[in-house]
């Protein structure tokens, strides 16, 4: 399964040099290239995002595969559940 967290850089330069923005539908990946759009899913829901790659991360050491932003996690789970198992389907 693939994992997913969420992370609040409000204001701070993203890797691809775009401000990051708390409610933007933004990740960060590693597997994906800077400005891929990915559907993610929380199976358990079905609830579903887009996001754009916007960020890279030292996340993965974790055994994270995206860091969401605070507003596209909050679209698939809890804020409070930390992290979530997901679907990534490329688009």
């Amino acid at each position: 399964a693939e994992v997913a967290s969420w992370y609040n850089l409000d204001g701070r330069k993203t890797a691809s040099g775009e401000v990051f923005r708390t409610h933007a539908m933004t990740c960060a990946s590693n597997n994906h290239k800077i400005g891929t759009k990915l559907l993610v899913t929380n199976p358990k829901t079905n609830k579903s995002v887009v996001v754009r790659v916007n960020d890279t991360g030292g996340f993965s050491k974790y055994g994270r595969t995206l860091d969401l932003s605070k507003g596209a996690f909050s679209k698939i789970a809890h804020l409070s559940q930390g992290t979530v198992n997901v679907t990534i389907k490329k688009l």
